[in-house]
C-alpha cells in the first residue's frame, strides 16, 4: 500500500504516527440481499486523505437506512450506491470511536479525540469519515448510545426543531413514536415544553410513555383523526397513514413534516410520491404541510449533543450485539420487534 499522510495531533503534523494495521475485521455484503448476504472478514483498512478521520470504532448502528442499503431497495438507490453491488461492501453509517489518524487539512479533530457520527462502513475495526460529519461525543454517553444518535437523532432534530418549528405549548404528534427517530423526535418535542402524543403498537406504548410522552395511542385501536383532537405539528415518520387522514388530524394553521416512510414501489418506495403531494397541497391550505430528507451534518450533531448532554435526550438502546452477530442484529430489526435503536458494539481502540 502506498505512503499514508502523516498523523496530525492537536492541529500539528507528528510525523510519524501510531504505526496501524492494514487490514481489519468487517461486515461486509458482496451484493443485495437479505441479512444472510452478510460475512464477517477481513479488507484493508481504508486510506486516509486530507480531509479524512480515521476512527477506531467502538460501536456503529443500525437503523432502516442500512437495511435499505442491504436490500438495494428502492432500487433506484442503485443508481447512486452501485448497481450489481454496493461501491462500499462494509455495512454501517452510525459510528462512535476514538480519532486515531487525521489527514493534513483537518482542523477541528485531532488523534485521541472521542467521536461521533455518520461514516460509510462503520461495522468495521476502522471507519473513514468527513471531518464535517463527525462531531465531539458526549462524555455521558456509553459508545453504544453514542452510536445510534447520529443519524435518527439528526433527523429528528430537523424534522422538529428546523422544519417543524416546535415551540412551547404545542400539541404535537409522533407517528412511529418508538422507532429510532420517532424515540428522540418525542424527547426533543418534550425537551421544548410541548404535549407529546406518541402512536406505537401497543406493546412498546410502555417505552413511548418512558420517553416522555404525555399521551401514548395504540396504532391498531387509537385513531388519532378521529376529530377529538387537533395537533399544532405532526411529525409523521410512521409513513402508513394518507395526507387526507394526517391533515384531518392538524389545526387549519398546523404542520405536517413528512420523514421517510415504507412500502410503495420497489423502484422508487413509499416516500418520494407522498412528499410531491404534500408540497402541492400545501400551496392551496392555511395547512403547512413539508418533508425532511435528512442530512448528515457536523453541525446538527454539535446541536443534538447539547440535549444529550443535558439529559434532555436519552438515546434508547433495545439491544447490542458484538460485531460477529450483526447479521442477527438486522434479522431482529427486520421483525420490527425493536425498541428504538439497536447497536452493534465492535471493540476497543488499538
Amino acid at each position: 500500500m502506498g505512503d499514508r499522510p502523516a498523523t496530525v495531533i492537536g492541529g500539528r503534523r507528528s510525523g510519524q504516527g501510531d504505526q496501524l494495521a492494514d487490514s481489519m475485521s468487517a461486515i461486509v455484503q458482496d451484493g443485495y440481499g437479505t441479512s444472510d448476504i452478510l460475512r464477517l472478514a477481513q479488507v484493508a483498512r481504508p486510506e486516509v486523505g486530507p480531509r479524512d478521520v480515521l476512527v477506531s470504532v467502538r460501536a456503529a448502528g443500525l437503523d432502516r437506512g442500512t437495511w435499505h442499503l442491504m436490500q438495494g431497495k428502492p432500487r433506484l438507490l442503485r443508481l447512486v450506491f452501485g448497481l450489481r453491488a454496493p461501491k462500499q461492501p462494509v455495512i454501517g453509517r452510525d459510528v462512535a470511536g476514538t480519532v486515531v489518524q487525521v489527514g493534513s487539512e483537518v482542523t477541528k479533530l485531532a488523534v485521541g479525540d472521542d467521536v461521533f457520527g455518520v461514516a460509510p462502513g462503520s461495522v468495521a475495526e476502522y471507519a473513514l469519515a468527513r471531518e464535517d460529519k463527525l462531531a465531539r461525543k458526549p462524555a455521558n454517553l456509553t459508545w453504544e448510545q453514542a452510536a445510534t444518535a447520529p443519524i435518527s437523532g439528526g433527523t429528528a432534530l430537523q424534522a422538529v426543531v428546523d422544519a417543524g418549528a416546535v415551540a412551547a405549548g404545542q400539541k404535537v404528534l409522533v407517528t412511529g413514536a418508538s422507532g429510532g427517530v420517532g424515540s428522540y423526535a418525542v424527547q426533543l418535542a418534550k425537551s421544548f415544553g410541548a404535549e407529546v402524543t406518541g402512536v406505537a403498537s401497543a406493546a412498546k406504548l410502555d417505552l413511548v410513555r418512558d420517553l416522555g410522552a404525555d399521551h401514548a395511542l395504540d396504532y391498531a385501536k387509537d385513531d388519532f383523526a378521529d376529530g377529538s383532537q387537533r395537533y399544532d405539528l405532526i411529525i409523521d415518520i410512521a409513513g402508513l397513514s394518507g395526507l387526507a387522514r394526517l391533515r384531518r388530524a392538524l389545526t387549519p394553521t398546523g404542520t405536517l413534516v413528512l420523514v421517510g416512510g415504507e412500502g410503495g414501489g420497489d423502484w422508487t418506495g413509499g416516500t418520494i410520491g407522498r412528499q410531491l403531494r404534500a408540497r402541492l397541497a400545501s400551496l392551496f391550505s392555511g395547512q403547512r404541510l413539508t418533508s425532511v430528507i435528512a442530512k448528515e451534518r457536523a453541525s446538527d450533531y454539535e446541536r443534538l449533543a447539547v440535549f444529550l448532554e443535558s439529559r434532555e435526550v436519552v438515546p434508547s438502546v433495545d439491544r447490542a450485539y458484538p460485531m460477529a452477530e450483526t447479521g442477527d442484529a438486522m434479522r431482529y430489526l427486520e421483525s420490527g420487534k425493536v425498541r428504538a435503536k439497536v447497536a452493534i458494539t465492535v471493540g476497543s481502540v488499538r
